[in-house]
C-alpha cells in the first residue's frame, strides 16, 4: 500500500519534514491517506464525506512553509464549512448544506498547508459521546469494532487510531475532544475558550462551551496545529489570554515542579470503573516520580443546578440551529426531521424560558469563578477522562429505545470532562493505560484558564516518561 513504507509511523510534523526535505511530495502523502481510507475506513466507518479529488487537487498546489505543511487532513462534519463541500452534522435536515465560504479556523488550516481529503463522522449535532448516526452509521473503534470510537469526534479518532492520517479536526462541547481520544488512544487537547476562531457565522459555540481544536497521536503535532491555527478574529466577542511564545516551543521544555491535584471522584457521583480509576492513580504516581507534588483535592461546587444550566444552554443552541435551518428549507420543524434524542434536546430549549437562559449562564459563570480559584492553589487537576472504558456499539446511540442505559452512560462519559467546557479551562486526555482486553483509558490534565503552555510541557514529558505511539490497534494487524 503506497511508497512512504513509514507512513504509519510517522506524525504529522515527522511526515511535514519529509515533504519540506523533498524526499516525499504532498501529493504522495496524499494518496497514502487515500490509500489508506480506502482499505481501513470500511471496517470503521470514519471517514462520511470523502473529499479525495479535493485533496489530491490542495496536494498539487505548492505547499507553504510550515510545520505541517502538505499533511493529509479531515474536517470534522460538524460546525465548520469547506468552500463547494456539504456539511452535514450527520443530520438529514443538512443532508444538502453546500458551503459558499470558509470558516477561519478552516481558512487557517489550509494557510498552512494542510491538505483536506475529507469529512470525518459525528453524531447527529454533536449531541452524544458516541459517534452512531442515523444518518451514516455506527462509527467504530479500531481497537475493538464492536466498541465505541467515542463522541462527539468519533470520526476524527478512529482515522487517526486507524493511521489513515496522524492529526485531524475535532470540536469539544462537553468532552468531545477527550472522550473520542481516551477511547481511541490518542492525544486530545480541549483548548482554553475562544483560543481558536469559531467565525464568521458564530461568536462562539453552546453559549461558550465548545471550542475547536484536534486529536493528534502526538503532543507536538497539536502543540504544531493549534500554532496555526490560534488567535481571535476580527469581530469575535472575545480573546483568550494572549500567548507568550509559540505552543510547539513547549513541548519538551522542562517543567517546574508542579503542585497537581488528584481528583477520581466526579462531580455527578456516577461510579467510576476500577481501570479508570487505577489509570489516573497510576498516572498521579509517574507525575510524583518525574518531581511534581500530589494531593487529594477537586473544585466543590453545587451540581444539580449546573447540570440543568448546561442542558438549557445546550438545548436552547440546539433548537436554534435546528428551526434557522428549518426556515432556510421553507419547512416547518417537526420531530421526524431528527433522531429522537437530538428532539429531545432541542425540546428542553423549547420549555426553557429567556429568563431561564440568563440563569444558566449565571450559574454556568459562577462554577468558572470556583474553577479558577481552585487553579490559585494548583498547577494541574489530574482525573480519569471517562468513568468508563470505551462503551459497546448501540449503548449511545441518539436513536436508542433504551433511555435509562443511553443517561446512564452519557453521565458517565462526561462526568470529568463537561465541567471545564463550562468553566472554559484547557484539558487534555492522554493516552497513559489500556485495559487488559486492550482498550484504552485516557487520563485528562486540566491547567489554569489560557495556560495551554503548561498543559503541553507536563503532556510532553508524560509521553517521553510512557510513551504510547508505538501501539497499534488490531485493525492494522
Amino acid at each position: 500500500m503506497g511508497g512512504i513504507a513509514e507512513y504509519d509511523d510517522l506524525d504529522g510534523m515527522d511526515l511535514a519534514l519529509l515533504i519540506a526535505r523533498k524526499k516525499v511530495t504532498p501529493a504522495e502523502a496524499m494518496e497514502e491517506a487515500i490509500a489508506r481510507a480506502e482499505k481501513r475506513n470500511p471496517a470503521i466507518n470514519a471517514i462520511t464525506v470523502p473529499l479525495y479529488e479535493h485533496g489530491r487537487a490542495a496536494a498539487q498546489a505548492k505547499p507553504p512553509t510550515g510545520r505541517l505543511a502538505g499533511v493529509p487532513f479531515l474536517l470534522k462534519d460538524l460546525g465548520v464549512q469547506l468552500t463547494g463541500t456539504r456539511t452535514t452534522g450527520s443530520g438529514k435536515l443538512f443532508a444538502d448544506f453546500v458551503a459558499d465560504h470558509d470558516s477561519t479556523i478552516v481558512a487557517r488550516y489550509r494557510a498552512g498547508g494542510l491538505n483536506i481529503f475529507g469529512k470525518s463522522a459525528s453524531p447527529e449535532m454533536g449531541l452524544a459521546a458516541s459517534t452512531e448516526p442515523a444518518m451514516f452509521g455506527p462509527c467504530r473503534n479500531p481497537w475493538s469494532l464492536g466498541h465505541s470510537a467515542g463522541g462527539s469526534s468519533g470520526g476524527a479518532a478512529a482515522a487517526v487510531a486507524a493511521r489513515i492520517l496522524p492529526v485531524a479536526h475535532a470540536t469539544d462541547g462537553g468532552g468531545s475532544i477527550r472522550i473520542p481520544a481516551s477511547a481511541c488512544g490518542l492525544f486530545g487537547l480541549k483548548p482554553t475558550r475562544a483560543r481558536n476562531p469559531s467565525g464568521p457565522d458564530a461568536g462562539e459555540g453552546w453559549g461558550g462551551q465548545s471550542v475547536g481544536h484536534c486529536v493528534s497521536r502526538s503532543v507536538r503535532d497539536s502543540a504544531a496545529l493549534l500554532d496555526i491555527s490560534a488567535g481571535p478574529d476580527v469581530g469575535d466577542p472575545y480573546p483568550a489570554p494572549p500567548r507568550a511564545r509559540r505552543y510547539l516551543h513547549e513541548v519538551g521544555r522542562q517543567s517546574r515542579r508542579l503542585k497537581i491535584a488528584l481528583c477520581t471522584t466526579p462531580w455527578n457521583g456516577e461510579p467510576v470503573d476500577p481501570e479508570c480509576r487505577q489509570a489516573a492513580e497510576d498516572a498521579a504516581k509517574l507525575c510524583q516520580s518525574l518531581g511534581h507534588s500530589v494531593d487529594i483535592a477537586r473544585p466543590e461546587f453545587d451540581f444539580a443546578p449546573f447540570r440543568d444550566a448546561t442542558r438549557i444552554l445546550v438545548g436552547a443552541n440546539v433548537l436554534a440551529t435546528l428551526q434557522g435551518r428549518a426556515k432556510a428549507l421553507g419547512k416547518t420543524l417537526k420531530a421526524s426531521d431528527v433522531e429522537p434524542l437530538t428532539w429531545s434536546m432541542a425540546e428542553i430549549g423549547r420549555t426553557a424560558t429567556a429568563a431561564d437562559y440568563a440563569r444558566s449562564i449565571s450559574t454556568i459563570h459562577a462554577v468558572g469563578r470556583v474553577v479558577a480559584r481552585f487553579f490559585t492553589s494548583h498547577d494541574i487537576l489530574l482525573t480519569p477522562t471517562m468513568c468508563s472504558p470505551p462503551w459497546p456499539i448501540g449503548v449511545l446511540s441518539l436513536s436508542t429505545k433504551d433511555i435509562a442505559a443511553y443517561l446512564t452512560a452519557i453521565n458517565r462519559s462526561i462526568a470529568f470532562t463537561s465541567l471545564f467546557n463550562a468553566s472554559g479551562n484547557p484539558a487534555a486526555s492522554l493516552p497513559l493505560h489500556w485495559t487488559p482486553e486492550g482498550l484504552p483509558v485516557g487520563v485528562q490534565i486540566v491547567a489554569p484558564f489560557g495556560d495551554e503552555p503548561i498543559l503541553l510541557r507536563l503532556a510532553s514529558e508524560l509521553e517521553v516518561a510512557k510513551p504510547w505511539a508505538h501501539r497499534r490497534p488490531p485493525l492494522l494487524a
